[in-house]
């Protein structure tokens, strides 16, 4: 892998929401200044970090990495995630502020490196890992682009994928059905109205002529915006579909102009 490091620049307090109402809740409003206070702390802290090509595309060990940590209970569902500290932080306070209101955030999944990824690719490409709608793509999709477009619905090929970064984490459940009703229809509008004063923002948002390319609504996926719109940035800048390599499908990254569509392929709230 090619080391192209640059400095990332992060210019003050990240205070625009990506809600779509740009807003917090009234019984919120008091407490707008702490999250606004931490992630001043947090860019303060990253603007002596460094990127490069292999942080943006995972290689490296989550557990190993000096700017990450584990997650520990009661923020997830199990004891072997891990998260940007900074993202971390934001996380907790965001937590924290939903209980009050009785919502609770759990988060389900976090940072995966490439050859946690890769696992996951592979096992939907080969048909080991049947997909969500119930199909095995390799006996559905016998035509390699066709089955890469397929499975990058809801998954990213190793490489292109945001949980490499360790902003981005999964909550709750997987499941867009599960967010339209009940407890998960609560836990969405409280993350529409009040997650951009933490930081946080959908990059998959529903696909429209806004945002016509890249994997399908997620409305479970939030990333910390005051780092991952400088790995965007970077990423727009730098990274390129040959660069997307080492794993069963990835000579349709071309083809397809995975960085474009895919990587590049968010709401225009998190950009």
């Amino acid at each position: 892998m090619i080391k192209n490091l640059i400095p990332v620049l992060f210019f003050g307090l990240w205070s625009a929401s990506c809600s779509d109402t740009g807003s917090a809740s009234s019984n919120l409003s008091e407490q707008k200044p702490q999250p606004k206070a931490h992630m001043a702390a947090q860019n303060e802290a990253a603007e002596q970090a460094d990127f490069d090509l292999d942080y943006l595309m995972g290689h490296f060990d989550p557990a190993q990495h000096p700017d990450f940590t584990k997650i520990s209970s009661p923020y997830s569902d199990r004891a072997d995630m891990y998260l940007r500290r900074d993202a971390y932080e934001a996380f907790k306070s965001m937590h924290a502020a939903a209980l009050k209101e009785g919502i609770s955030l759990k988060i389900i999944s976090a940072a995966r490196n490439f050859e946690v990824q890769k696992g996951i690719w592979e096992a939907k490409w080969n048909g080991s890992r049947i997909l969500s709608n119930g199909e095995n793509a390799a006996k559905a999709y016998p035509v390699a682009k066709n089955r890469a477009i397929k499975i990058m619905e809801y998954s990213a090929m190793p490489g292109a994928s945001r949980h490499h970064w360790g902003t981005d984490i999964d909550l709750n459940n997987l499941s867009d059905k599960w967010f339209l009703q009940g407890e998960g229809q609560k836990i969405y509008d409280w993350l529409i109205k009040n997650a951009g004063n933490f930081g946080f923002c959908q990059p998959y948002s529903v696909k429209n002529e806004e945002r016509p390319h890249g994997y399908n609504e997620e409305k479970w996926h939030w990333s910390y915006m005051p780092v991952s719109q400088k790995l965007t940035t970077f990423a727009r800048n730098q990274m390129k579909d040959k660069l997307i390599t080492g794993f069963s499908g990835a000579e349709t990254a071309t083809e397809i102009g995975v960085v474009e569509k895919y990587v590049l392929g968010i709401s225009q709230k998190c950009q």
